[in-house]
């Protein structure tokens, strides 16, 4: 298994399309490698040198007991550059990953050549976090139903329209499942965005940012996409109409256009 050695812990990581240019893939909370999903993965991997890890307890990356913070997992992603050995990296985080990627930015602007931030949060005055999907969520996960579980997350990840056609569920089950991700982690993943706050550090940024978010999204509202846009100096929003959180499984080709074009011109 490809893990990364942290000194005395380890990260998994997967990797894709290695004769490209690197690109570190950061997911948010109680997500894990498998939700970038095959069809942005494997249109990814024909521009880039794709890397997707799993944060400090989900699956096979070794859990550090204890509260941590979003800088804490960006931490962690620049100790996974080091092992891969890239010096800089595009960097893609969404939602929670997004946060972690915003203080990878700001903390090591020298390891960033250009960031895309998707349906993720700054905090701060003019942010929110109070989207329902997240509680739909977190109830059902605490029911023990693993299947309910996942019905509640792919009815508050994704738009109505895209969860109409009932023929999509049975896929974003099997990615959903087919990596461990304990609900104590998530109640510590969800403390980590509650006190996230980059909003008045963003204004001195300076990498190019890409800011993908969808306006339908019942995770992570969409203002806070705006507001992030507004804080990163010449910061592009691009805005997915009527799609939900995950904007790549609704829209996998009009993403991997969006961040090929951003990050290689």
């Amino acid at each position: 298994m490809p893990l990364a050695d942290l000194g005395g812990r380890t990260l998994y990581y997967e990797r894709r399309g290695a004769g490209g240019v690197p690109l570190l893939l950061i997911q948010g909370m109680a997500g894990h490698h498998g939700i970038w999903s095959e069809p942005l993965l494997s249109r990814l991997e024909q521009d880039f040198d794709v890397v997707a890890y799993d944060h400090r307890g989900v699956g096979e990356s070794t859990d550090v007991p204890g509260q941590f913070t979003t800088a804490d997992l960006a931490a962690d992603a620049v100790a996974l550059l080091d092992v891969l050995g890239w010096d800089t990296a595009h960097v893609f985080g969404i939602s929670l990953g997004g946060m972690v990627a915003q203080e990878l930015a700001l903390g090591r602007p020298d390891r960033v050549r250009r960031l895309v931030l998707g349906c993720t949060y700054a905090g701060g005055a003019g942010s929110t976090l109070d989207a329902p999907g997240p509680m739909r969520m977190l109830e059902a996960m605490n029911t023990g139903n693993a299947i309910a579980s996942v019905r509640a997350a792919f009815e508050a990840n994704l738009s109505p329209t895209y969860t109409a056609d009932d023929s999509r569920f049975e896929p974003f089950m099997t990615a959903a499942l087919s990596v461990v991700v304990p609900v104590e982690l998530v109640l510590r993943q969800a403390q980590s965005a509650f006190v996230h706050d980059t909003s008045a550090r963003l204004p001195a940024l300076d990498v190019p940012t890409l800011v993908l978010h969808g306006n339908a999204d019942d995770m992570v509202r969409y203002s806070n996409g705006v507001q992030i846009a507004g804080l990163i100096p010449g910061a592009q929003l691009q805005t997915f109409d009527g799609v939900g959180h995950l904007f790549w499984w609704e829209r996998p080709d009009e993403t991997a256009v969006l961040v090929r074009k951003h990050c290689l011109g």
